[in-house]
């Protein structure tokens, strides 16, 4: 389901992990290969395309999949990226079942400032969130090691910030077992 305002959203009746990041860093293709399944989260070669809080049940869990509008996307009017932020914004500060954030960074980009800021919300929030480095096939496998050392480093310090750092490939699926396994980690016992 989607949601463009806070009375839209389901009942914080189970567990919820959200991922965020800047338009066209492959969130949507990260959690179709978390899911198995290609066309649950739409894809879009289109920055901006999420425009809402889109929500996701796994099957078989107390686990709800919450995909976040992407941010820095400039072209979008002014107007409409300000509702997606303020609706970010309080979704995060004030859903009570809210886990953690995967927060996405474009491996060939890095941390940007947008980045930055984000993650300033974050930790004023308290909204535990983890990097998650994305499409590191398209960068050499020295660079990813590089990347994630420099990345891990640079969230140190930050108190929201979960100091293990992932790195993705949805297109090859590298790292997608990995992150698989921290989601599950914060899963309570299920018996």
């Amino acid at each position: 389901m989607g949601a463009v305002a806070l009375d839209h959203l389901p009942e914080p009746d189970r567990l919820e992990i959200a991922f965020a990041g800047r338009s066209n860093v492959g969130k949507s293709s990260l959690i179709n290969a978390l899911t198995n399944q290609k066309g649950l989260a739409r894809a879009s070669g289109e920055p901006g395309r999420t425009r809402e809080l889109n929500f996701f049940e796994v099957e078989g869990s107390d686990l709800r999949i919450v995909d976040l509008p992407g941010y820095g996307y400039a072209k979008a009017p002014k107007p409409v990226v300000e509702k997606w932020t303020r609706l970010t914004k309080a979704f995060l500060r004030g859903r009570v079942n809210l886990k953690r954030v995967y927060l996405l960074i474009d491996s060939r980009h890095g941390l940007k400032d947008v980045d930055l800021k984000i993650m300033d919300v974050f930790d004023e929030a308290a909204v535990s969130y983890q990097i998650v480095l994305t499409k590191t096939d398209k960068i050499k496998p020295p660079a990813v090691v590089r990347l994630i050392g420099e990345t891990a480093e640079k969230i140190a310090k930050r108190p929201a910030a979960f100091p293990r750092v992932v790195a993705t490939s949805s297109a090859k699926q590298d790292g997608v077992d990995q992150l698989r396994a921290e989601i599950v980690a914060l899963l309570p016992d299920m018996g």
